[in-house]
């Protein structure tokens, strides 16, 4: 009759001598596990700004300060108006938002001015 031995606490063996043992290693895990906890729960930064236009109101939408949408005219209409008032704009602005962080395409409907009560 042959006995296997099987040691199966060796590996944990080796990582209780090779984190506990050491004050070094424990101070690079502990680093290494912020740096990687930071990364991971990182919120993108996105803003949402009105802008001004010579017939009404837009807004801008921008990601860690670069512009990445600029909205001067109200979407989906025949008509090429701004928003006649800066809260609609900013409803219309935070709707993108919403959708781009739901990965969904940023486009307006015109259900969607419809739902917001945007003035047209």
């Amino acid at each position: 009759m042959t006995t296997t031995n099987i040691n199966t606490n060796s590996f944990w063996n080796f990582f209780q001598k090779l984190f506990l043992g050491s004050k070094q290693l424990q101070i690079v895990a502990l680093v290494l596990f912020t740096t990687l906890f930071i990364a991971c729960n990182k919120q993108p930064n996105t803003t949402l700004a009105s802008i001004k236009t010579p017939t009404g109101w837009g807004y801008t939408i921008s990601h860690n300060d670069k512009i990445i949408i600029k909205q001067s005219i109200i979407p989906v209409i025949d008509k090429n108006v701004s928003f006649r008032s800066e809260k609609d704009a900013l409803k219309v602005g935070q709707l993108v938002i919403e959708k781009l962080n739901n990965n969904l395409s940023p486009t307006i409907t015109k259900n969607d001015l419809n739902l917001l009560s945007i003035q047209l």
